[in-house]
């Protein structure tokens, strides 16, 4: 495994994490309300609209894609959190206990993506970013087909398995971004 890879993950989702803590200092725990086949949706637009400006080869609004796997990250994150506390629990959390939570849900990610990366030997490294984006796609359709089926699978992992796929395929995604020179 390549050395840098911990702490290119690492790098990555402090960017993540800096975003998720000033959108809480912003809006709170507003998140909360959202049922997790709403964030789920969320997910998905920002997945479509990076396939969208690489399809287009253009884009009219100057936000690139990296602020859009950011936030596949952390609504990923969020809608993990909202698996574990059901969505009509308290909607309003401290911001010191989401940070703990997320940061619980990052290092889970980072483990499953080490176990992983020696499996694969970083296949991932040789891919496109538009093949990682065309995989968080599949996994969200993956994800919208167990939620039509009320959380059931006959064989299959269930929908966190692939959120937390969706969020090691982001940051991979994330890390090559910022290996291209610019």
């Amino acid at each position: 495994m390549n050395n840098n890879t911990s702490q290119q993950f690492d790098i990555a989702v402090g960017f993540c994490r800096d975003i998720f803590v000033k959108k809480m200092k912003d809006y709170g725990s507003a998140w909360r309300i959202l049922r997790t086949p709403s964030l789920t949706d969320q997910i998905y637009i920002k997945a479509n609209r990076i396939r969208s400006i690489d399809d287009k080869g253009i884009q009219k609004i100057k936000e690139g894609i990296k602020p859009e796997f950011i936030g596949i990250i952390n609504y990923s994150i969020m809608a993990l959190i909202q698996l574990e506390l059901g969505d009509k629990n308290n909607l309003e959390l401290d911001p010191d206990d989401t940070i703990k939570i997320y940061n619980s849900y990052i290092q889970k990610s980072k483990e499953l993506m080490l176990d992983k990366n020696h499996d694969y030997g970083e296949a991932w490294r040789n891919m496109r970013v538009s093949s990682l984006t065309d995989i968080i796609l599949m996994k969200l359709m993956r994800i919208k087909q167990i939620e039509d089926n009320k959380g059931k699978t006959f064989i299959s992992e269930g929908v966190d398995a692939n959120y937390f796929d969706i969020i090691n395929y982001a940051i991979f995604a994330l890390i090559r971004i910022m290996e291209v020179p610019a």
